[in-house]
């Protein structure tokens, strides 16, 4: 009986949220064309698909997506591992960190379109530099964190040469915290579609921006709720990769 108590409450809530949304606009407490009710999105889905938008903006925005997710998150990966195994790397770029660090994604958006034009490649620089910062830091978070007997049991069976440390012990004890980076890296990258994207570049971005244009409010919460979709798809997807990886574990 109890393990039906959590989803009955989930749906019950979830009912709620719907039933309030669908009030709000319905009762004129915000104008229908700024919030459209949820009963209107169907119909909206259905004219994105049939005109072959929604399907053109899907796969536009899952190109920039995995490009740009490979390429934070294995940039990211490799210098945080690299900076966390040496102190004297931590050191010579405390301070680069810190100066480059605290700038969002939007404003690199400027020299994305001076560098690589109106085109995908700009998409993908956005996005990867929203999500390298993420999995470096987890990197070198979890590299950090290696407990150390296990560096002295690598050296008492002969692992003494960096690569060895690095391959036999280091890697597989940060690998968790380092998946646990590139995880959050995944949301992160979604966020970063629709920024990299409201510049002209084709995608979700590009058409919600129309959308918006045209007070087509309906065509852009149906995107919001495929992004939403799509994210919660890839994140079960990764959960599930990521058990498989670390099964030694269990």
């Amino acid at each position: 009986m109890h393990s039906l108590r959590a989803p009955a409450l989930a749906l019950l809530g979830l009912i709620a949220f719907l039933l309030l949304w669908e009030a709000i606009p319905f009762f004129g407490i915000v104008n229908p064309a700024f919030l459209p009710g949820p009963s209107v999105l169907p119909k909206a889905f259905w004219r994105e698909v049939t005109s072959g938008a929604w399907l053109a903006a899907i796969l536009g925005s899952l190109w920039h997506y995995f490009v740009g997710l490979f390429l934070g998150s294995f940039l990211g990966a490799a210098l945080g591992v690299l900076v966390g195994m040496s102190r004297v790397a931590e050191e010579a770029t405390a301070w680069v960190v810190r100066l480059l660090r605290p700038i969002p994604g939007l404003a690199w958006v400027p020299f994305a379109i001076i560098w690589f034009g109106v085109n995908p490649s700009a998409a993908v620089f956005i996005i990867a530099i929203g999500v390298f910062w993420i999995v470096f830091f987890a990197a070198q978070g979890a590299i950090r964190g290696v407990d150390r007997d296990l560096i002295e049991v690598a050296d008492a069976f002969g692992f003494r040469s960096p690569w060895q440390r690095l391959t036999k012990i280091l890697l597989p004890a940060a690998l968790p915290g380092i998946l646990i980076g590139v995880r959050t890296a995944l949301g992160q990258a979604w966020m970063a579609v629709v920024a990299a994207e409201i510049f002209g570049v084709a995608g979700v971005g590009q058409r919600m921006m129309q959308a918006s244009s045209l007070l087509a409010t309906d065509i852009v919460v149906v995107y919001m709720l495929t992004m939403a979709g799509l994210y919660g798809f890839l994140d079960t997807l990764f959960v599930a990769f990521q058990r498989w990886v670390l099964r030694w574990k269990a």
